[in-house]
């Protein structure tokens, strides 16, 4: 067996401390003590007597400890060095993250903690073989300031783009989302096109961000520029309060907005404050890089295997389908419609392995929560069911609530039990749901195409992009089942997941934001009196 020069130093090396142990257990007046360090011990005296006794064939001397600890020291440090950051990391078998409450960082829903850098966090955490430790901070310069400390988290993913004014404390990761600092105001009112319009208006934007700093630095060349800095607030609180016209307008970034919209309908973007912005995870200054190193091999891994793409699709790709006019009336149907139904969903849910809500979606995306919408060809009631398959699920009465929602829920199931196993979560769901509207077959000739053209036929991600195709006489004819108004299914399914994701949120327990709640549901902003004629 070959051994490799480092092999072979390392072996020396724990002979050498193999011996100093054994010697060392001869000395009552020292003791070994975990440290963190690669020998993992360290000398410490019991008590504060001198240690007298023969160690070699020589006469018998009296010995000090002090001499004897010190020469004893000298060897170990030679033989021993300090730990990185990522071995303290592993031996202590947890990753402390810090991170922030909010839609696009970190919170709870049915199923545990998600969010994409919660996401992110645990996949890294894993990949280290260690237990991830999240925590969270209620502002941002509170972030910073539990990150800077000594005692601090490894590392914060929070939704922090790279912020130059940190950097003496706070080093960044390698980016792995751009996001544009966005003015928002409320329609209805004057709208902002440039900085100057801004004077004398009620601005506002996080305390401690970068967003702040850049404000601050505006300033310089636009001295009747003024703004306040608040940390009291989340950005779902900014845009609240914009869409409630308490302040005049805030800085936010274009991610946060986008995911938050459907909330503030009345919120509406003013103008891009400046260019794209890196985002990126913030790890304390320190001379040992193995951490830094470690994250950046991470994101490289995941961005070059599609992960990471992948969930910023199931975190964002959907969240900007609603515009004003259909976020207002979804808020509006979900007060005045969804209780009548509720009892039923929640049944079919429990009754079928589904979360009630994602049969709302659908049955929203279908009928309105209309038990008596028709179409032209013929389908009927809350899940539109055609004839056929009304009588594949035993629904007698296509237009009975209870029997649609309960015959919806059978084909949902029935339809992803159709669809390979080997997909996971969720896009597995995705694709049922895209089933449900265009058919299996279509959407095995949408998933043969993008397998064809190199893409992944098992992510939504990539089949997406190839439904539409079956449109187009070029592709469709190159496929089974041809013809398919292929643009559909990625709308349905799209909007879909927009009306479960807002559903998911008014409908949990609690939330960073005061909501304004009106009968059964909390609904955050989105039933506050909006600008008229609009």
């Amino acid at each position: 067996m070959s051994v490799t020069a480092s092999e072979m130093l390392e072996m020396g090396k724990r002979r050498r401390i193999g011996y100093l142990k054994q010697r060392l257990r001869t000395m009552p007046d020292i003791h070994l003590c975990r440290a963190k360090s690669r020998c993992k011990f360290k000398l410490l005296p019991r008590d504060g007597f001198a240690y007298t006794g023969a160690m070699h064939h020589k006469p018998a001397r009296k010995i000090t400890f002090p001499a004897l600890a010190v020469a004893l020291c000298a060897v170990l440090l030679a033989a021993c060095e300090k730990s990185t950051q990522l071995e303290d990391i592993r031996e202590a078998g947890s990753l402390r993250v810090i991170t922030r409450n909010t839609p696009t960082t970190f919170y709870q829903d049915r199923n545990g903690d998600t969010g994409l850098e919660y996401e992110l966090s645990k996949r890294f955490a894993d990949s280290l073989n260690v237990e991830l430790d999240i925590q969270s901070a209620d502002t941002v310069e509170s972030l910073y300031q539990q990150l800077s400390s000594s005692d601090g988290p490894d590392l914060a993913a929070a939704g922090l783009t790279v912020n130059p004014q940190r950097q003496e404390q706070i080093r960044f990761a390698t980016p792995y989302l751009q996001v544009t600092p966005q003015v928002v105001y409320r329609r209805g009112s004057s709208k902002p096109r440039k900085l100057e319009d801004l004077y004398g208006q009620r601005l506002m934007v996080l305390k401690g961000s970068t967003l702040a700093d850049e404000l601050r630095g505006l300033q310089a060349e636009h001295p009747e520029l003024e703004f306040e800095e608040s940390d009291n607030v989340e950005v779902v609180d900014l845009l609240r309060m914009v869409n409630d016209d308490e302040i005049d307008a805030a800085v936010v970034y274009s991610n946060e907005l986008v995911v938050n919209q459907a909330f503030y309908p009345a919120v509406s973007v003013a103008f891009d404050l400046g260019p794209e912005q890196p985002m990126a995870w913030a790890l304390k200054q320190h001379a040992d890089t193995t951490l830094l190193d470690a994250v950046s091999a991470f994101f490289a891994k995941i961005k070059d295997d599609g992960t990471l793409d992948q969930l910023i699709e199931r975190f964002y790709g959907h969240s900007d389908v609603l515009d004003y006019v259909g976020a207002r009336a979804f808020a509006e149907h979900m007060q005045s419609r969804l209780p009548r139904y509720e009892s039923f969903l929640r049944q079919a849910g429990e009754q079928y392995g589904l979360d009630w809500r994602l049969l709302a979606a659908m049955a929203y995306q279908e009928s309105l929560w209309d038990e008596s919408a028709r179409s032209a060809t013929g389908v009927r009631g809350l899940m539109m069911l055609t004839l056929p398959t009304a009588k594949f699920v035993g629904v007698t009465n296509r237009v009975d609530p209870q029997q649609s929602i309960m015959g919806g829920a059978r084909y949902l199931v029935w339809v992803r039990d159709q669809i390979s196993t080997d997909i996971p979560e969720p896009d597995r769901t995705w694709f049922a749901l895209a089933s449900y509207n265009v058919g299996l077959g279509h959407l095995e000739d949408a998933r043969k195409l993008t397998e064809k053209n190199g893409r992944d036929p098992n992510r939504w991600i990539d089949v997406k992009d190839f439904l539409p195709l079956l449109q187009k006489k070029q592709w469709y004819t190159q496929t089974r089942y041809g013809y398919a108004r292929g643009s559909e299914p990625v709308h349905y399914v799209q909007n879909i997941r927009r009306y479960h994701d807002i559903l998911q949120w008014v409908t949990q327990p609690q939330s960073e934001s005061r909501q304004q709640s009106t009968g059964q549901y909390s609904a955050p902003g989105i039933l506050e009196q909006l600008p008229e004629g609009i």
